[in-house]
Formats: C-alpha cells, sequence, structure tokens
C-alpha cells in the first residue's frame, strides 16, 4: 500500500538546478534509502517531502493528501516524524524529559508545561524509551549520553508524534559501526512491526545494503537507478558514478550479516 507518493518535484537555486523531475513512491513498512555523491540533490529532495523547502514544480502526497509546500509543522501533524544529521534534544533535561516533551507538543498541551510537566505522560515516555533500548537510562541527562543513545532518544522523541512516516536525515552521522548497525536493525524493526514508512538518506553503504527494502540513486539532482540493493549494486551506472568497489563491498557484508 503506497504511503508517500512523490511526483515531478523539482527545485532551483539561481541557475543550479538541484532536482529534476524526482520521482518515487514509499509503501508502508518500507525503507527507501536515497543515496548519491555530494551535491547529487538528496538534501534538497528530503526537504522539499519534510517541508523545508517549497518545491518549484512537481507534488508530495502523502495517505493521498496532497502535502506540496506545507510548512514542516503542518506535515508533522499529518503523521510525519523526522530526525536530523545532528540529533535535536534538549542536553540538560533527562531522557525522559525529552520524550514527555515531545508527546506534550503532540498533544497541545503546551500550556500546561509550567503546572505539572514532570507528570505528564510519563508512562507512555517511558513505554517509547523501552521500544527503543533507553528506558534504563530515562533518569539521566542526555547531556551525560553516548552519542549513539542521544540518537535512541531521538527516535524515540520522533516516534512520539505517532508518525505514519518516517524522514531519517543520516540517521547514523557520527557513530560507530556496531551502534550504527544497531540503530539501523531497530528502525527497521520498528518500521515493519508498527507499519511505518522510513525515508532516509544515509553515506555509510552497510547501513544501506544491509537494512534498506529499495534504493534510489541521485546525481545531479536526477534519479539514475532505483530497485533493491541487489539491482542497485549491479547497475554498472551507479558503480562507475558512485559506488564503485565500496558498494559491493558493503553489500558482501551485508550478505554475511544476514546469513548470520
Amino acid at each position: 500500500m503506497t504511503l508517500l507518493a512523490v511526483d515531478r518535484l523539482t527545485k532551483r537555486f539561481g541557475g543550479v538546478l538541484a532536482a529534476k523531475d524526482v520521482s518515487f513512491a514509499l509503501n508502508v513498512g518500507e525503507m527507501l534509502a536515497i543515496i548519491g555523491p555530494n551535491g547529487a540533490g538528496k538534501s534538497t529532495t528530503f526537504n522539499m517531502v519534510g517541508g523545508q523547502l517549497r518545491p518549484d514544480g512537481g507534488r508530495v502526497t502523502l495517505a493521498g493528501q496532497d502535502v506540496t509546500g506545507l510548512p514542516p509543522r503542518q506535515v508533522c501533524r499529518l503523521g510525519v516524524g523526522r530526525t536530523f544529521q545532528v540529533a535535536q534534544t534538549f542536553l540538560s533535561f533527562t531522557v525522559l524529559g525529552n520524550v514527555q516533551m515531545a508527546l506534550i507538543a503532540h498533544h497541545r498541551q503546551t500550556r500546561r508545561l509550567l503546572a505539572n510537566a514532570a507528570a505528564m505522560h510519563r508512562e507512555a515516555a517511558l513505554a517509547l524509551l523501552d521500544r527503543v533500548g533507553m528506558a534504563a537510562q530515562a533518569a539521566r541527562p542526555v547531556g551525560e549520553l553516548a552519542y549513539g543513545d542521544v540518537k535512541r532518544v531521538e527516535l524515540a522523541i520522533a516516534l512520539a508524534a505517532a508518525p505514519r512516516l518516517l524522514l531519517m536525515d543520516e540517521p547514523t552521522a557520527g557513530m560507530a559501526p556496531a551502534e550504527r548497525a544497531a540503530l539501523m536493525a531497530l528502525v527497521a524493526g520498528i518500521a515493519r512491526q508498527e507499519g511505518i514508512g522510513v525515508l532516509f538518506t544515509e553515506h555509510d553503504m552497510d547501513a544501506v545494503f544491509a537494512h534498506a527494502d529499495r534504493i534510489l540513486v541521485l546525481v545531479r539532482g536526477e534519479i539514475i537507478a532505483r530497485g533493491t540493493p541487489e539491482e542497485v549494486r549491479a547497475d554498472p551506472e551507479v558503480q562507475r558514478v558512485y559506488l564503485g568497489h565500496s558498494g559491493t563491498r558493503a553489500a558482501a557484508r551485508a550478505r554475511r550479516a544476514a546469513d548470520g
């Protein structure tokens, strides 16, 4: 079942065509990766879907509703969660407090903050933290955590909005290899169990080949290839302009991991 449909998205910055007629669909419970070299148009496409950029042409549809050009807050209200390349959290708040704040915002209860914020949505927040493996650290300030754990807290914050679609911008950036694998496995499990579509950009080809159901390859603002990880890895043009031998090695590692 199609959750997100992107049709011929186009964006110019002056004389630079950053995205040209970008079209794709994302299904419920699917992990779709957008990859490509620096300057390929990944972030531009990603930000048009999330509302940070208004496209010059094209259309974005979420569960049949046209969301083209809506601001990020409205997009979020329609069931879109997001994580960022640099984790967005309140470092001085506790892990639990961060997720409670997200739930309070989701339920539009910010006017009640001064009265009893510490008691609001406590059980729901703890359940989300348990879902991402962070319940044991609920009382710790986020600023004391290892960066991999901060990214898990950010994931819980995104899930607090009960998203149908999760946008993840470089989710493993700044993380150690073992942390990257664990986070992406967690996201993939949540996506499939809860029917959340995940659109992510990523430079770590190990994460892409191990966890994406399908991949889009962007070069100079245009999609040059799309398909399963195996299809993309075997594409001669993708090999020539982007993956090279690194894609072959990453795919081999992904297969070994899948085989146990």
